[in-house]
């Protein structure tokens, strides 16, 4: 079976600086070198609204995931809108610990907290999503850390069946994939875990290969491939989501 090479940048619609984003730069002990978070309000965010961690894409960075469909959903969702922290998970570190950095520690550990302290957020409710190589991510920190999240979304998840089939890069070697196997995995995610993937995504076959072995996942199988115009399609369900999960995170609380 041939390895996956998927070269193509993941870069949602931008919107530019919208009014409410900002840059969260944190000298990272995790990683070794100083990361340019993006931490954004919403306009009509409560005083101590809930967090939604949104981890980029490969080849993206942490400013790509604030678009403009991520703003007008936002927007739309009032004082009940969660504020959002984007970190910076280099071009691609699959958001897991290894041998050039701690990233998922620097994820739980170093950028939650900060953007808790910027923003007044919730540290009690936490959801975690991403897309491409940070829905791998999201299910990944959510497999390690389950009680630290209040729901996990994996947006077309970069799925790999075996370490002979993964991109490039996306793990030091074949003993680092199985550490971070999520097939092998799979009854870790969090119950209820939402993923979504397109129906011409290369990705597909594996992440359904990945469902049929999760506990009560909210699977959406939809039209589309691996790209912008998929996920900013989506986008509203994506927040619709994270902010009912939030608020019975908090009910629960």
């Amino acid at each position: 079976m041939r390895r996956v090479l998927l070269a193509v940048v993941l870069v949602l619609a931008g919107c530019g600086e919208p009014e409410g984003s900002s840059t969260l730069e944190q000298r990272s002990r995790a990683v070794g070198e100083t990361l340019e978070h993006r931490v954004y309000v919403p306009e009509g965010a409560s005083d101590h609204p809930p967090l939604l961690v949104l981890l980029h894409g490969r080849g993206g960075d942490a400013k790509s995931m604030i678009s403009d469909a991520l703003v007008d959903a936002l927007d739309e969702a009032g004082d009940r809108a969660p504020v959002v922290l984007s970190p910076d998970g280099g071009d691609s570190s699959y958001w897991h610990n290894r041998r050039d950095g701690k990233w998922a520690r620097m994820v739980i550990r170093e950028a939650i907290p900060a953007a808790i302290e910027r923003t007044g957020a919730d540290p009690e409710r936490i959801a975690i999503g991403g897309i491409s190589m940070g829905g791998f991510g999201a299910l990944h920190l959510a497999a390690a850390f389950p009680e630290r999240f209040c729901a996990v979304g994996a947006h077309s998840p970069a799925i790999f069946a075996e370490a002979g089939l993964s991109a490039a890069g996306a793990f030091d070697d074949a003993e680092d994939f199985d550490r971070h196997d999520l097939i092998a995995r799979a009854s870790q995610i969090p119950r209820g875990a939402w993923v979504d993937v397109g129906d011409q995504d290369p990705f597909a076959p594996a992440v359904r290969t990945l469902v049929a072995r999760m506990d009560a996942p909210r699977f959406h199988p939809w039209k589309g491939g691996h790209d912008g115009d998929y996920w900013n399609a989506h986008t509203d369900e994506y927040v619709d989501f994270y902010v009912r999960e939030l608020e019975r995170c908090g009910k629960r609380g």
